[in-house]
């Protein structure tokens, strides 16, 4: 996956995003995503939501796409800055989604939807590392043996 969002998490009513550290007795221990790295515990009634669980709506499907590979096209489109942030205009934010994703699903994704992505988005480019995708693709293949064929073809199936 091209981005890690299994540890990152946004709290409902607080801005910005934040690291899970550790559990705690209480809650979870989570820290900023920006350079003061505040810790603190969320509670459980704060309501957490990891960005590695949540998805974007797709038309005329029961499938998702998930926030990782919509930021990875996000990047691979437009970079590690983009045009538009939550404050832009409705229609700049539904034209930039219509290029990042062009089949979502425009009854169920909402415009505040779209500016919690782009809001994302310009906070994770900047605290959390991409993996570069071509990096995967130019390894050198290692040679074929007995043990090696039987392997993939059991991750093809």
């Amino acid at each position: 996956m091209p981005v890690d969002l299994k540890d990152i998490a946004s709290i409902a009513g607080m801005s910005g995003l934040y690291r899970v550290v550790s559990p705690s007795r209480n809650g979870i221990v989570v820290e900023t995503l920006d350079e003061k790295n505040n810790r603190f515990v969320a509670q459980a009634k704060h309501r957490i939501s990891l960005l590695s669980e949540i998805s974007v709506y797709q038309q005329n499907t029961e499938e998702t796409l998930p926030l990782a590979e919509v930021f990875d096209r996000i990047r691979r489109q437009e970079g590690q800055e983009i045009k538009v942030n939550p404050k832009s205009s409705n229609a700049e934010l539904t034209q930039f989604m219509e290029t990042i994703v062009p089949d979502y699903d425009r009854e169920r994704v909402y415009i505040s939807d779209i500016k919690k992505i782009t809001g994302w988005y310009n906070i994770v480019s900047k605290h959390v590392p991409f993996t570069e995708a071509g990096a995967e693709e130019n390894t050198t293949p290692e040679p074929e043996t007995a043990e090696n064929k039987t392997e993939t073809a059991t991750k093809t199936k």
